[in-house]
């Protein structure tokens, strides 16, 4: 998948002209993943019930003479534009390679660390190892090793 409209295809969320001789609309494709396409009717449905931009969205549209089914049909392309986006968009990680061995440079236990924190030990292995991402309490942890 190297573009967004690539992407709509596959979830189904693709448009297709839909026009005869006295109209000119869309309508969204058959084809692709159908699990995918259920999951963005849910995430619409959902972010029109309670999500402020998009209600107002959904109010401007409805406005505009747009009917219920065009306005889900363009909530989600506009969801697979926002999902294309994070997936596609490259995250700098923070590095968590060195939190095991400061700790342990220290001589500072699991069981100590994660009292500090009031967590258990075991979520602070797991951040330790990579199994777990918090970058914010990975952050608290660095700085808090370094102090120690």
């Amino acid at each position: 998948m190297r573009t967004e409209a690539s992407f709509a295809a596959l979830c189904g969320a693709a448009p297709v002209p839909a026009s005869s001789g006295k109209t000119n609309g869309h309508r969204l494709s058959r084809g692709g993943d159908r699990g995918a396409n259920a999951a963005l009717y849910h995430i619409a449905l959902v972010r029109m019930a309670g999500d402020t931009r998009t209600r107002e969205y959904v109010a401007r549209q409805t406005a505009a003479g747009r009917t219920k089914k065009e306005i889900i049909r363009l909530l989600k392309r506009a969801i697979v534009r926002e999902m294309f986006r994070c997936l596609t968009t490259t995250v700098t990680v923070h590095a968590i390679a060195d939190l095991r061995p400061l700790r342990q440079s220290k001589n500072i236990t699991l069981t100590a660390a994660a009292r500090h924190f009031g967590l258990w030990p075991t979520s602070i292995s797991s951040l330790e190892r990579g199994l777990r991402r918090d970058d914010e309490l990975a952050s608290t942890y660095r700085d808090w090793l370094n102090a120690a």
